[in-house]
């Protein structure tokens, strides 16, 4: 794991309640402004590069574009000071975005998948080698693509995000290490849709999970797995771009032990803070929400000790193999009795 240092589009809002007296805006929750940007490999540079700024100039926190998005074959490979990572580099330090840009990379002799965030001021945050190339083609290039070997989930300034590529689509444990580095939001760089793979994981990881992909389409889900944008070709031409705003405050809970004192204190002493946005009842599960300026959804939660769904569970399972290793410690232990 390298560490570098949200249910709708309508989740997340800024209210300017003093229009025209230059006081800035109110911003309710953690908005983050994400664009994703699909289309078949082989553009001209130049051309992607002015699709970026074009959506950068309406202003945009994250922009992800497709896998290998200039190409994959002989001659592709290029360094992390090649003509992709300078030129985007410009856009998005003019712009102030963070840019997901995937290419195809040689380091000292190595070719790999990679996938960088750029920050706004245009340096490398983060690089994420693909763990699980492709082996009938990705292998068959020459040299052949290296299978990475950790996971990527970096800090910037409105959260964490994690990034994955296309095939690493169909091994879970990868995108549970992201989950339990902190994950808030996942860039997914591919060449396919995905589908049912891809929002099982926003579903079993409690984060939200947006796509770029070569179809080209964009998907975005939810952190309860729901499917809430689903877009394809919406340029014409082979050219699909899709704007969403996620609301990295919200957050999910376990109705085991949260939805009781807890919860009914935290929205009596709160009312015009914060909501049940949605209740999952088949899963047990519910979603909060800040509706007005404060402390947010998850801090308030937090100081009444509700705890987070991914947390609950992750607790759980440390409680359930330690039980496991040390049956008759941990029974002692879970009644307060020192064995012996």
């Amino acid at each position: 794991m390298v560490n570098c240092s949200q249910s709708s589009l309508t989740t997340s809002a800024s209210i300017d309640a003093s229009a025209g007296n230059g006081v800035a805006p109110v911003t309710i929750g953690r908005p983050v402004r994400a664009v994703s940007i699909g289309f078949r490999p082989g553009r001209a540079l130049e051309d992607v590069c002015a699709l970026v700024a074009a959506e950068a100039a309406r202003g945009t926190d994250i922009i992800a574009l497709p896998e290998s998005f200039r190409v994959q074959n002989e001659s592709s490979p290029e360094s992390l000071d090649g003509p992709s990572v300078h030129a985007l580099s410009e856009v998005a330090r003019k712009y102030r975005t963070y840019v997901v840009c995937p290419i195809d990379r040689m380091e000292a002799g190595r070719r790999f998948n990679s996938a960088l965030l750029l920050d706004r001021s245009g340096e490398i945050a983060a690089v994420y080698d693909k763990i699980h190339p492709v082996c009938f083609s990705e292998f068959d290039q020459q040299p052949p693509v290296a299978p990475g070997d950790h996971t990527t989930v970096c800090q910037t300034d409105f959260g964490r995000v994690g990034l994955a590529t296309c095939f690493d689509v169909n091994w879970p444990d990868l995108w549970r290490e992201l989950a339990r580095d902190g994950a808030e939001l996942v860039i997914w760089p591919s060449a396919y849709s995905g589908g049912r793979t891809l929002q099982a994981h926003a579903l079993q990881n409690s984060y939200y999970i947006l796509s770029a992909t070569w179809v080209p389409d964009c998907r975005v889900y939810d952190i309860d797995g729901e499917q809430i944008l689903c877009d394809r070709d919406n340029r014409g031409g082979g050219l699909n771009v899709s704007r969403v705003t996620l609301d990295l405050d919200r957050s999910i809970f376990h109705c085991d032990l949260n939805d009781s004192g807890p919860l009914e204190a935290l929205l009596r002493d709160h009312p015009a803070e914060i909501i049940v946005e949605k209740r999952l009842a088949s899963e047990g599960w519910f979603i909060l929400k800040a509706i007005g300026p404060g402390s947010g959804a998850r801090r308030l939660a937090a100081r009444y000790g509700l705890e987070e769904l991914r947390e609950y569970l992750a607790r759980s399972r440390r409680q359930i193999d330690e039980r496991r290793a040390n049956p008759v410690t941990s029974a002692f232990a879970a009644a307060g009795i020192a064995p012996g």
